[in-house]
């Protein structure tokens, strides 16, 4: 099939243009008529994905299914997948029919609800494809507005402090992401983004404002990138505005948020930081580990003294995409494929701990902690499911969260020992908030009167979460679909990664330990 990928990509926003000039909102039909179209859409998107994935060679690790084209003002239109890419892809469009199945329950202007996930998936989708920066750039900034929407329209009763807070703290962060993008121009002469990935910048290092820049232009190119993707992540101590945004947003607006929109991060820095900038990697790498470190015991403390269930899921959403961040700068196999196994896992286990907690604000609409209690004799099937997620959250063998961080923390065991042990004992903090939550939510005697009438789970609500729950327990037993797809990808990335680093003469005990790690992948 030709174009496929564009089909992909921009078939949600074709529907959104459906819904804003052909139906009229308003009333209880126009509302049925919006759910259902954006429910198809997104599941027409998901299968037509499914063939992506099939034409996909594996053991190719270079950019698969391109297509190029002049576009506005002469700019290139390219879309492609590599190894790394179609697995966000697929979670993309596979976290969509399950949002906007979970959005059923919406009443107040849905038409425009769902015109705006919708466009929130092509943007997303765009990010993920785009082989050329400018392109990239106006997906991944053109994702902040329906997101910003999201969270101002629909969501509670301080929406609006989040709303700005998120649109701003992600903006400004990209400020210096898009001067980069200038001067990377100016330097390579092209957008293209697999060129720029064989070009070398600069790495003589050299003063400025009287500081010694370590690593020269490269070096300030990787933090103006990182300043970007940190924020997006979000890492600590730039994560403020992550909680806010999720406790505010719709549970359908959180969904997104963790499964997908943390991700563009991680991909990000997949994508620029390490194969552009490797040198600026390799200096900086040192201080992002143990900020990921810090972040995963600090967040992991917050969390523990939250009162509201959303801001707690929030908190533990940082400390995992701190295992992320320490994976993808160990500069090594395990690490990366571990980093890249914990984003696509934390989309569907994460995901599903934002809709555990919608299902019963439905019903009871508060998230204190302390207004539940003993759940589990008026909600057997959701006392199951929640427990699932839980224990998937926690790393449990046998779950797919366990194998994303296993791989990590043996990645960073690799580069420092201090880093790993460190990071280790979030394990143990993870179970700690997550036992404690369940403890108090599910758990114990039923004496709130106001739980005695509080009904189990729908068949729509059971529906959602069934194809979450295989996806988790299928990729803790057999985690080899993910490892085989993005492992040439990530191996070629490296490769390339040690070959300059060396050539830089920067290369240390990190860099001297990644072939080894390859070959024991």
């Amino acid at each position: 099939m030709d174009n496929l990928l564009s089909i992909v990509t921009f078939l949600p926003a074709l529907a959104a243009l459906i819904l804003g000039v052909f139906l009229k909102g308003g009333d209880a039909a126009a509302d049925r008529n919006a759910r259902w179209l954006a429910l198809i859409a997104t599941s027409a998107t998901f299968l037509i994905s499914l063939f992506i994935l099939a034409q996909f060679d594996p053991a190719n690790p270079g950019f698969q299914m391109v297509e190029e084209g002049e576009w506005l003002l002469g700019m290139t239109y390219k879309l492609g997948v590599d190894g790394i890419s179609v697995l966000f892809v697929m979670l993309t469009t596979f976290i969509m029919p399950l949002v906007i199945a979970a959005s059923w329950e919406v009443k107040d202007r849905v038409k425009e609800y769902m015109i705006a996930f919708l466009l929130l998936e092509t943007l997303m989708l765009g990010v993920f494809m785009a082989l050329d920066i400018v392109l990239f750039y106006l997906f991944f900034e053109g994702g902040l507005i329906p997101m910003f929407l999201i969270i101002g329209i629909w969501g509670g009763k301080n929406r609006i402090y989040a709303a700005f807070k998120f649109f701003l703290y992600t903006f400004l962060g990209s400020v210096l992401m898009l001067v980069a993008l200038v001067a990377m121009y100016a330097d390579a002469g092209t957008t293209d983004i697999p060129t720029l990935l064989n070009h070398e910048f600069a790495f003589e290092s050299f003063s400025l404002l009287g500081i010694q820049v370590i690593g020269g232009f490269q070096t300030l190119l990787f933090l103006a990138f990182f300043a970007s993707f940190a924020v997006k992540m979000p890492m600590w101590p730039v994560h403020t505005w992550l909680p806010d945004a999720h406790v505010q947003a719709p549970t359908a607006g959180s969904v997104v948020l963790a499964s997908i929109l943390l991700k563009l991060g991680g991909y990000g820095f997949l994508r620029f930081n390490l194969p552009m900038f490797p040198v600026g990697s390799e200096v900086v790498g040192p201080l992002v580990l143990w900020l990921s470190a810090i972040a995963i015991v600090y967040t992991s403390l917050v969390a523990l003294v939250q009162e509201d269930m959303k801001k707690l899921i929030a908190y533990s959403s940082v400390a995992h995409m701190g295992y992320v961040t320490m994976g993808i700068f160990a500069a090594n196999q395990q690490g990366v494929d571990g980093a890249i196994f914990q984003m696509l896992s934390h989309g569907f286990i994460s995901g599903a701990l934002f809709l555990c907690v919608g299902v019963i604000y439905d019903r009871m609409h508060t998230r204190e902690i302390d207004a539940y209690g003993g759940l589990v004799n008026r909600m057997p099937a959701y006392a199951l499911v929640f427990m699932l997620f839980t224990m998937a959250n926690v790393g449990l063998p046998g779950t797919s969260g366990f194998i994303g961080e296993f791989l990590t923390l043996m990645g960073v065991f690799q580069v420092n020992t201090w880093i790993a042990v460190l990071a280790t004992s979030g394990v143990i903090l993870s179970a700690a908030y997550a036992l404690w939550l369940y403890r108090r939510v599910v758990m114990g005697d039923l004496v709130k009167e106001s739980l005695r009438t509080i009904t189990d789970m729908s068949r729509r609500e059971r529906a959602i979460f069934a194809p979450l729950a295989v996806m988790t327990i299928w990729l803790g037993i057999y985690p080899a679909p993910i490892l085989d797809r993005i492992g040439p990808s990530v191996e070629a990335l490296l490769e390339t990664y040690d070959d300059r680093v060396a050539a830089a003469d920067l290369a240390g005990p990190r860099v001297a330990e990644a072939p080894a790690a390859a070959a024991d992948h």
